[in-house]
C-alpha cells in the first residue's frame, strides 16, 4: 500500500504561482512512476504531467508545457508539481498519483491516463482567479 497526501493548492490570482506537493508513505516511493492530474467540474479527469522513477523521464499535457514544472526528491519521499503563469482555466482539483510502473514510457506507448496509476491522493483544490 502506498498513501499519498496533497498539499499547497489554494486561491491565487492569473498570472501568479503555486507549488504543490504530494508526500508518499507505505511502500519503496523510488520505484514508482509518478503522476499529477486535475479534474475541473463536469470534466473528465486528465493528465497534467508525469515523471518517471528517477526524475530522468517526465511528461506535460500541451495545455502546461512551458508553465509547470514536475519534480520528485525521492529521499523525501515527495513529488512536486511548480506552478507558474496560471490561468483561470488551471482551476481544478489536482490528484497526485502512483504507478507500479517505474517508468512512464514503453514500447511506444506513454502512462498518461488515470487508469495506469494504481494509488491516489485525495486531492487538493487550486482555484486561480481571473
Amino acid at each position: 500500500q502506498v498513501q499519498l497526501v496533497e498539499s499547497g493548492g489554494g486561491l491565487v490570482q492569473a498570472g501568479g504561482s503555486l507549488r504543490l506537493s504530494c508526500a508518499a508513505s507505505g511502500r519503496t516511493f523510488s520505484g514508482y512512476a509518478m503522476g499529477w492530474f486535475r479534474q475541473a467540474p463536469g470534466k473528465e479527469r486528465e493528465i497534467v504531467a508525469a515523471i518517471n522513477w528517477s526524475g530522468g523521464v517526465t511528461h506535460y499535457a500541451d495545455s502546461v508545457k512551458g508553465r509547470f514544472t514536475i519534480s520528485r526528491d525521492n529521499a523525501k519521499n515527495t513529488v512536486y508539481l511548480q506552478m507558474d503563469s496560471l490561468k483561470p482555466e488551471d482551476t481544478a482539483v489536482y490528484y497526485c498519483a502512483a504507478s507500479f510502473k517505474a517508468e512512464i514510457y514503453s514500447g511506444g506507448y506513454y502512462y498518461l491516463e488515470p487508469r495506469d496509476y494504481d494509488y491516489w491522493g485525495q486531492g487538493t483544490q487550486v482555484t486561480v482567479s481571473s
